[in-house]
């Protein structure tokens, strides 16, 4: 090691002390440039933090970005060339009494030395727009991400019925199933009619019909109108018309109004909710951003960068091979110091491009701990307990070395299973039956806040009513049957049933299983199904008492059993 750096050469670097000792005019010229560089980065700062103010940073934020990078890369190669035409013009240097190498004259030198700094700008300049042009390329694919879910919905949020503005729904040529020819050919007399079905879907959850553009671009008009709903959210902050009624300071830490892209991303996490201007804290704007995913893109600036400087090394002469040999041990010890820094961050790597988890993503750690993903970080992952008791943080790498387990992954909806004893006395089919009913009310009766099925179901409700479906009958990528009753076994003092209901997704599962337990309650009161006591009794005649009690509401349950059936309880395995 010692005799590599022994024999290091560092080039025609060597020469540039002596150069700048040969002038004081070029001392001076020297430090002019040093202070007109330091002059351009603060204001630079200061511009960026005057742009960062204006309605111009909120609506364009990537173009904002890309002009407040480049301005600095002007101005400085500005600078930098402007020096450089003084040196030249003014001939500060005396070729004839300094000779510093027989490659370079000293004019020569010092233009190199300028050079240098104009492509070290340039390559800043560069590692930094990069980035900025690949998150604008992805924004513009989650922008159709959510025209495509704007389209599936048929629109929402829409000003005006947009969406009918430019498509028009074609009905199909031949009747759908579960619709009679005459039922059909009466709705297409009608508008009502039509409307219901373009609403209407199938008994296996498939729309009907087509839709024909009215518009050449119609991914171009929702964006517009996008804009404009963004356009009014700004608006509505900066006037003072919203929640909090005050003026709302663009630019202001901590932030208070949420760029377009966050803005976007907001209403995507909240499934494309408006988003009401005001209601959240100061700060909240500027979390959110914060907490973006971020992906490998954050690497491409050092890595340019890097690439620059040794580029501009090796133009100087510099020996890479015996520098990069001589700083091997180095690098060695570094890489063992942060290994587990090192493999946390590539694990973040790898997370993002393979999709192990997302934030949001309910998993099971080895541990046994059950949580939401809040955000993950090159470093460590928080996983937030779904009861919001506390918080777990692990490093980043365990999410790849270790085994979790993803409830939310590819197949989101979960059974809520209810289990009940009934007892003896009770016919299992008039009891299977009765189960359907109540797993059947489940399905209509129990929403979320926003008025959505909880239950995943191959035709959402509401289109009976029609209505627009509420999203429980998309993105279903299996045969299931709702609800699914199962008769389990011959217990010590009764006969053992579950009720399964699947659900849109791990939390959902909870309220299903209360609310079923209600309306069990409820039902069996109403049909006398009786839940015996856990204990073993001795009868002395009071059998055939409660057998004629029970008798008494048979026909009351055989009317159910007709109605409901009893689901696919009887139905063997390869039915």
């Amino acid at each position: 090691m010692v005799e590599e750096l022994s024999e290091f050469s560092a080039g025609q670097f060597e020469t540039v002390s002596q150069l700048l000792a040969s002038s004081v005019s070029l001392q001076m010229a020297l430090a002019v440039l040093v202070v007109g560089l330091i002059i351009i980065v603060v204001g630079y700062r200061k511009f960026s933090q005057w742009i960062e103010t204006q309605k111009f940073s909120y609506t364009r934020p990537h173009i904002s970005r890309f002009v407040r990078t480049a301005m600095l890369a002007f101005f400085a190669i500005g600078l930098v060339s402007s020096v450089n035409g003084y040196i030249q013009i003014f001939e500060l240097f005396d070729e004839q009494a300094v000779t510093l190498t027989d490659e370079l004259s000293p004019s020569q030198t010092f233009a190199k030395i300028l050079n240098t700094i104009n492509v070290l700008v340039i390559g800043y300049t560069v590692s930094h727009l990069i980035p900025i042009a690949l998150n604008k390329r992805e924004k513009t694919v989650l922008e159709r991400v959510d025209f495509d879910h704007w389209f599936e919905r048929r629109g929402f949020d829409d000003d005006g019925d947009l969406f009918h503005k430019l498509y028009k729904w074609i009905p199909p040529k031949t009747v759908p199933d579960d619709l009679t020819k005459e039922e059909f050919d009466e709705k297409l007399q009608t508008q009502e009619g039509l409307i219901f079905l373009e609403n209407y879907r199938t008994g296996k959850g498939v729309p009907i019909g087509s839709y024909q553009k009215l518009v050449d671009d119609p991914f171009g008009e929702w964006k517009r109108m996008e804009r404009k709903k963004y356009e009014k959210y700004f608006s509505d902050c900066v006037t003072g018309n919203n929640q909090l009624g005050k003026k709302l300071v663009p630019g202001s830490k901590p932030q208070e109004v949420y760029p377009v892209d966050t803005w976007r991303e907001e209403k995507r996490l909240h499934d494309y909710d408006p988003v009401v201007p005001g209601s959240k804290p100061p700060g909240h704007a500027e979390l959110q951003e914060e907490r973006v995913p971020r992906s490998a893109k954050q690497i491409i600036p050092i890595g340019v960068f890097v690439g620059t400087v040794v580029g501009v090394v090796g133009w100087w002469g510099v020996d890479l091979f015996v520098l990069a040999t001589a700083t091997g041990g180095l690098a060695l010890g570094v890489g063992l110091a942060l290994k587990e820094t090192l493999e946390n961050y590539f694990a973040y790597i790898l997370i993002r491009k393979d999709k192990v988890c997302n934030e949001g993503d309910r998993i099971k750690l080895e541990s046994g701990y059950n949580g939401i993903v809040h955000r993950i970080t090159p470093r460590v992952t928080y996983v937030r307990d779904g009861l919001n008791e506390s918080v777990a943080i692990i490093p980043t790498r365990q999410l790849v070395s270790a085994e979790i387990v993803n409830f939310t992954k590819e197949v989101k909806f979960v059974p809520a299973v209810v289990d009940v004893g009934v007892s003896y006395l009770n016919d299992p089919k008039q009891v299977a039956s009765i189960l359907v009913k109540i797993g059947r009310r489940a399905l209509v009766e129990v929403k979320d806040a926003k008025g959505h099925h909880s239950a995943v179901q191959q035709r959402c409700p509401y289109l009976d009513q029609n209505k627009p479906s509420c999203g429980c009958d998309q993105d279903i990528h299996s045969d299931i049957q709702q609800p699914t009753v199962r008769f389990n076994k011959f217990n010590d003092s009764s006969l053992d049933f579950s009720v399964w209901v699947y659900v849109k997704d791990y939390g959902s599962q909870f309220k299903m299983k209360s609310t079923i337990r209600l309306i069990m309650f409820e039902e069996f009161k109403k049909y006398d199904i009786r839940i015996p006591w856990p204990i073993r009794t001795v009868y002395q005649g009071d059998e055939k008492r409660e057998e004629k009690e029970i008798g008494e509401l048979e026909s009351n349950r055989k009317q159910v059993l007709d109605e409901f059936g009893i689901g696919d309880l009887v139905r063997g395995e390869g039915d």
